[in-house]
């Protein structure tokens, strides 16, 4: 028999990895992790060489310095998984620069994923960043890590449901833990590889940028998980200190 205040702390642990888990996955599959604020483009060079870079972040091949330097000029977003451009929604650049701006997004292959860094972004030749690198490969990775500890440990709670046994609630406890941990290195590791990355790309003038709400998404779910591990962790001690004394009691 479950003691009712564990039972209370088992449900709260519920809904809080319930939330953590939508927070996670919303934030991972959205575009709006990094936000660049660029003033608009005016006068005809300045607004075919806007056109050149988009055309190039669109259609062109995968290089960090390319889609970089269109994110600076063209308000641009970066996810784990997107990069998009804010552009004007008509063909005529030229005629009409002040037209409703439309969101463009290319995403990520696996392989890109995986493609290294240098020490001068577009050069080859400059050696590998290897801290850029990991960082960048930390980021897609860890949160998908999370979110597999948070699977296998609701696979764990449901068979722990069907045998009616609440001794599976330590192990439940440490993943959401390992999860948790999984979520908050995935934000900082995300947050140094931008850091890395305007060290060694200068922004333009007049270009500033900011945390977009898909990341405060992720760093929320993060002590969500926490909380809801601890209380996995007090409900299975409570459960074992009861478990104990009932084994004395009957042995008495």
């Amino acid at each position: 028999m479950v003691e009712n205040r564990a039972a209370t702390a088992l449900v709260i642990a519920g809904v809080l990895s319930v939330l953590a888990t939508v927070y996670l996955s919303v934030g991972v599959a959205s575009r709006h992790w990094y936000h660049y604020s660029s003033p608009a483009a005016r006068g005809e060079a300045n607004v075919s060489e806007a056109r050149a870079l988009y055309e190039e972040f669109m259609d062109g091949e995968f290089d960090e310095k390319t889609y970089s330097d269109t994110l600076f000029r063209l308000n641009g977003t970066l996810g784990l998984w997107w990069r998009c451009v804010l552009v004007p929604d008509s063909a005529l650049w030229y005629r009409d620069t002040d037209a409703k701006k439309v969101l463009e997004c290319r995403s990520f292959t696996l392989n890109q994923q995986f493609t290294p860094k240098y020490k001068e972004p577009g050069n080859h030749n400059s050696g590998e960043d290897m801290l850029r690198t990991y960082l960048w490969r930390c980021q897609f990775l860890l949160p998908l890590a999370s979110l597999s500890l948070v699977l296998l440990a609701g696979l764990t709670g449901i068979c722990a449901c069907f045998c009616r046994s609440l001794a599976p609630t330590l192990a439940i406890g440490v993943l959401h833990l390992l999860a948790g941990l999984c979520t908050l290195a995935t934000v900082c590791c995300y947050l140094a590889g931008m850091d890395l990355l305007h060290r060694v790309s200068m922004l333009p003038e007049r270009v500033d940028g900011s945390l977009g709400w898909s990341l405060y998404l992720a760093l929320i779910s993060s002590p969500l998980h926490m909380m809801a591990a601890a209380l996995l962790l007090w409900a299975a001690r409570s459960h074992s200190h009861n478990y104990y004394r009932m084994t004395a009691y009957r042995v008495a």
